[in-house]
């Protein structure tokens, strides 16, 4: 590995697969990667930038001088050009803008007026479409003219010569099969193309991909015109994206924009202490449930041996529910009206669950208890039915506060992983307390309380 600010080789780097010259570029610090890049071909660099494995490819971009960033930026495929420019600081970006070709300029422009998590954010304009009257001999030499200027030739897409709305697809393997002689159109004759609209989530791309085990997704407009394709390349790089942005949040943190490595210090600790004091100034309430409950665990200290025990019971269920549901949520298994259905069937699961936590608990206290490993007093039946108890209704509560979070979250329009593991186990911990302290008043009442 290069250490930070050792130069690198431009032609080792050009020798290297794109793939092995980025993980060198990414070991070293960002003004040396720099340099490396300066002295690279256009087009070696553009493989590089195409590359969805960099670090920080704006940064490197800005920091090239502005003609030799045009030059990469032009050779780049256009969803990959979209990504960096969005990245850019607006400064930047005009700078870079006017230095390439105007019909580059608009397509840009264009595309990024889509979300990075639309299907239009992430889609190529790069594609292959002909009318439907094309012959296969024909449309193979028109691959051979143009494809060498497409990110990727997966499919050709039928077309109305007048309109241009989307009237089939052709795979690339089907072309080949196909007579020279035979139309396009006979081939996709009695199927309907499968179609996204660009303002739909890069999710409902993933999904079309997956179900119809498609390589590439074609999006079309309000008027059923093809303008660009989403591929399945491009969607892997999205739902990683996602996922680690949704890892990042339900570990209580904000997620990160940028490698963990390639952060600076101060806004490693910006990400991660907005929310460690939120779960502080939280956790807060439970140090006051417990001031509330003072007398009690003056009368049976012996309730305090169980609290990090039942508390964590809870934490832990609640945890469990939230991860499941998050991921439903975002698989589509699941919807906002199956809230009812969720509810009824976590409140049996926290019953179950905490039962059987509930049962382990007694045979723990009395096994302590009868092999004096630990005397908990003359009511120790009463205090181990305490935390069975406590046991059953603590789960339960986690349960059902786990699933229903990201519910109400997402229909605030929040994002649902935000319903964090430590946000749930931190509303568990105080409401917890208040179950703990409420059944064991119950049951110990005219004996240790």
């Amino acid at each position: 590995m290069q250490l930070s600010g050792t130069p690198v080789s431009a032609d080792d780097l050009a020798r290297s697969h794109p793939a092995d010259a980025i993980e060198t570029l990414n070991s070293i610090g960002i003004e040396a990667a720099t340099a490396a890049i300066a002295t690279l071909k256009p087009e070696a660099a553009a493989a590089i930038f195409n590359h969805p494995g960099l670090d920080r490819p704006a940064s490197l971009i800005a920091r090239l001088a502005p003609e030799r960033a045009a030059e990469i930026l032009l050779r780049l495929h256009t969803d990959r050009r979209v990504d960096i420019v969005r990245h850019l600081a607006p400064s930047s970006r005009r700078t870079l803008c006017a230095l390439l070709p105007q019909h580059v300029t608009a397509d840009l422009n264009r595309l990024l007026n889509y979300l990075p998590h639309q299907a239009g954010g992430i889609m190529t304009t790069e594609f292959v479409s002909l009318p439907a009257e094309t012959t296969v001999a024909a449309a193979i030499q028109h691959i051979r003219q143009v494809g060498s200027g497409k990110e990727t030739v997966y499919a050709i897409y039928l077309i109305e010569p007048e309109s241009g709305a989307l009237t089939g697809v052709v795979s690339l393997r089907e072309l080949l099969m196909a007579d020279p002689l035979s139309l396009l159109g006979r081939i996709a004759l009695g199927r309907k193309p499968i179609a996204i609209k660009p303002d739909a989530p890069s999710e409902d791309a993933a999904r079309l991909i997956s179900k119809y085990d498609l390589l590439a997704v074609p999006v079309v407009d309000d008027q059923n015109r093809i303008i660009g394709i989403v591929t399945v390349d491009d969607v892997i790089d999205t739902m990683i994206e996602a996922n680690t942005e949704d890892l990042q949040k339900l570990g209580g943190s904000e997620a990160l924009d940028q490698p963990y490595m390639s952060m600076s210090f101060g806004a490693m600790l910006r990400k991660r202490a907005g929310w460690l004091s939120v779960l502080f100034l939280s956790e807060m309430l439970t140090a006051s449930a417990m001031q509330t409950y003072q007398s009690e665990l003056e009368k049976a200290v012996v309730l305090t041996l169980f609290i990090p025990l039942i508390m964590s019971s809870g934490g832990n269920s609640g945890s469990q529910a939230t991860s499941l549901i998050i991921r439903a949520l975002a698989l589509n298994e699941i919807k906002l009206s199956d809230w009812w259905r969720i509810l009824e069937r976590e409140i049996r699961a926290g019953i179950v669950l905490g039962a059987i936590l509930g049962v382990i608990g007694l045979i723990r206290i009395s096994v302590w208890q009868q092999f004096h490993i630990f005397d908990y007093g003359p009511h120790w039946q009463l205090i181990a039915a305490t935390v069975a108890a406590a046991l059953v209704g603590i789960v339960t509560f986690g349960s059902v506060a786990g699933a229903m979070l990201p519910f109400a979250l997402k229909r605030l329009g929040f994002d649902p992983a935000s319903a964090s593991a430590p946000f749930v186990a931190t509303l568990v911990d105080v409401t917890g307390l208040v179950i703990y302290f409420t059944i064991a008043y119950a049951i110990l009442k005219g004996t240790l309380l």
